[in-house]
């Protein structure tokens, strides 16, 4: 079917969508594609959803560029890591971690950088822009634990602290005013300069990473779109090769997205519930 289908609409509901979804997917291996929809209920905010603050994130080109720009990006990295790597896997990753282990979901290419599925217990899990728990030199290709180097940051800044109730931004980071006395991390190999292993604005993607990460949608017999609006050009790739493939497509999310009209089935809510009630019947 290419019609699509929105929970809300009239005539239709949450529970007609759910079992729209079960017929479309029971049977059927399935990869999964995540946004940051799927990890808002986790207390991470998302760039696009409903009440998102507009911001104008680091590219790679300022990054590079411009050591001041540096100053910036670990000064607000480091405030931010404290609450961002406290945030826990809510019900939506634990759906999705439950149905790998029941031999349902084959795989989940995510866009997320929290590592929320991990730590939820999937195990097939293809990073597409990386994870802020890892720090490579761009020099020498040292890699680093982000605890680590969170550790040497806060004993080189000791003035750099984080007040209660800081506003967290969706890539983990704060932003901070004043940076001037912000003492940057280097490598300790080489005392090259050292960034997180994501995926900036205006940077590629690994062409290895999204080989894997089309891998997964490859295999698959169907696919679930969870949390994300396919603005980002790699998850719109991905949905393309499960298109290609005339495989049942499921987008779930908050509002419009990208890929809606190429969707065998749109259902607009929220993931948690939508994933834990795709598990109850998908595993029963």
């Amino acid at each position: 079917m290419t019609a699509t289908d929105t929970a809300g609409h009239a005539g239709t509901g949450l529970e007609a969508a759910v079992d729209r979804a079960e017929e479309l997917l029971r049977g059927r291996g399935i990869a999964v594609l995540t946004g940051a929809g799927v990890s808002t209920d986790s207390g991470i905010p998302d760039y696009r959803g409903a009440g998102a603050p507009v911001r104008s994130p680091m590219t790679i080109q300022q990054f590079l560029a411009d050591e001041r720009a540096q100053q910036r990006y670990w000064a607000g990295s480091h405030l931010g890591w404290k609450h961002f790597s406290a945030a826990q896997p809510n019900a939506g990753h634990a759906a999705l971690a439950e149905l790998e282990r029941g031999g349902v979901v084959g795989g989940i290419a995510t866009q997320n950088v929290d590592g929320l599925h991990l730590r939820a217990g999937s195990r097939r899990v293809v990073e597409i822009h990386g994870s802020v728990d890892r720090v490579r030199c761009l020099v020498c290709g040292q890699a680093f634990a982000r605890e680590d180097i969170a550790d040497r940051m806060a004993a080189d800044n000791p003035w750099l602290d984080a007040p209660e109730g800081v506003q967290l931004n969706p890539d983990g980071d704060v932003t901070v005013e004043s940076v001037e006395r912000m003492v940057l991390p280097s490598c300790t190999v080489c005392a090259g300069r050292l960034k997180p292993e994501v995926v900036f604005f205006g940077e590629f993607v690994p062409t290895e990473t999204f080989r894997e990460a089309a891998a997964i949608v490859r295999r698959a017999d169907a696919l679930i779109v969870a949390g994300s609006s396919l603005v980002v050009n790699s998850g719109i790739r991905l949905l393309d090769i499960a298109v290609k493939r005339r495989v049942p497509i499921v987008i779930v999310n908050r509002g419009e997205t990208r890929g809606d009209a190429r969707a065998t089935l749109k259902i607009d809510a929220g993931t948690s519930t939508l994933l834990g009630a795709l598990r109850d019947r998908l595993l029963a």
